[in-house]
């Protein structure tokens, strides 16, 4: 048999499992990756009707406290979508100067409250059937906007900041203590991320508890079995 075949095709047996290995370790790492929320979710930016709602400017510019529009977020399970009433409250005809905001600009905002309609707003952090994501439970124990959302008053349109993955979710219940801030500064984002992100996490006091304590408290609290999130 030595003279049908040569002997360099001994190696083909190892060559051909190293690439089978190979391409299996690369489907793998590349589903790992692109068939994952944070490829095909991180950056969700849908078009939004009309001009659009620029946060940057309401939130950031003007400073509107997030409860303002989305309202109840510290006692309901949704945040709810602002209504066309609470955009008309600050959009009504003559209420601010047209050389400020220009009419075309906020035309489907009168449009709308005008013919009793709502605004299709798109959603953008979308949590799946399957799963209960209760707000004011996150909202009261600390957990502040900017840990989801992103720095949401330096956005001229929103995106969706973070995965909402499983995974994800569950790091901030392994690790609370990385992620809490005071509930009362829970809306305060410019605060979060510069002055109390910016802080080692033994220096953050959580309501008078040092970071040994909250982290003792929480151990429970945050549960990880399926039933806290998935009935």
């Amino acid at each position: 048999m030595a003279g049908l075949f040569p002997k360099w095709m001994n190696a083909l047996p190892t060559v051909g499992a190293l690439a089978g290995v190979g391409g299996l370790v690369s489907v793998v790492a590349g589903g790992w990756y692109w068939l994952t929320p944070d490829f095909w979710e991180v950056g969700f930016m849908p078009e939004q009707p009309g001009s659009g709602f620029n946060h940057q400017i309401h939130a950031g510019t003007l400073g509107i406290d997030c409860r303002y529009c989305h309202t109840h977020v510290e006692d309901s399970k949704h945040s709810n979508v602002p209504s066309v009433a609470t955009c008309w409250g600050c959009h009504s005809e003559g209420k601010i100067s047209e050389d400020r905001v220009p009419a075309e600009k906020v035309q489907f905002i009168r449009t709308a409250y005008a013919s009793g309609e709502t605004i299709p707003w798109e959603n953008i952090h979308v949590v799946p059937d399957y799963a209960n994501f209760p707000h004011h439970v996150h909202v009261n124990a600390g957990v502040s906007c900017y840990s989801c959302h992103g720095q949401i008053r330096g956005m001229p349109v929103v995106y969706q900041d973070q995965s909402l993955a499983m995974g994800w979710c569950l790091d901030c219940h392994r690790n609370p203590e990385q992620f809490l801030v005071p509930p009362e500064m829970v809306t305060d984002l410019i605060w979060v991320e510069q002055e109390w992100m910016s802080k080692p996490v033994e220096e953050r006091a959580h309501n008078g508890m040092t970071p040994e304590m909250l982290v003792q408290e929480l151990r429970e609290n945050p549960p990880q079995h399926c039933a806290a999130c998935h009935y």
